[in-house]
């Protein structure tokens, strides 16, 4: 029998609010591309970032919701992508245009990470996944 679910309510709320928001995050990123890659100047390193990104997100959720440590982890990985994308704004552009550049998306953005990383998360993964 298949034990595998996409999301998985019986974590902390931080956990679970964590696992809806990479999936939302992943069909934002398969939808409307990696957020800011266009930066990037290369179509193959744009292309390769929004794979990571989507791939990255929707994998981390689906091994949180599975009580994976690797899940986790890339889920961690997943979030702070968003943010080295913004750091190369700032480099190119400066800071106002990299915190200016999608407001709503930087507030998603420190949403989810702040999901994963609240003390409730790391407690509840540290003792029970594997």
């Amino acid at each position: 029998m298949n034990n595998k679910v996409w999301v998985n309510n019986r974590q902390p709320q931080t956990l679970y609010i964590a696992q809806i928001l990479l999936y939302v995050s992943a069909v934002s990123a398969l939808i409307f591309g990696g957020s800011g890659v266009e930066v990037v100047s290369s179509s193959a390193a744009r292309a390769g970032i929004t794979a990571l990104l989507t791939i990255g997100a929707a994998a981390g959720a689906f091994g949180i919701a599975n009580e994976q440590k690797w899940g986790y982890a890339l889920g961690i990985a997943a979030a702070i992508g968003p943010f080295l994308v913004r750091a190369v704004i700032w480099r190119r552009f400066g800071l106002s245009d990299a915190i200016e550049w999608n407001l709503f998306g930087l507030v998603f953005d420190v949403a989810v990470l702040a999901a994963l990383l609240h003390k409730q998360s790391g407690e509840y993964q540290r003792i029970y996944f594997r």
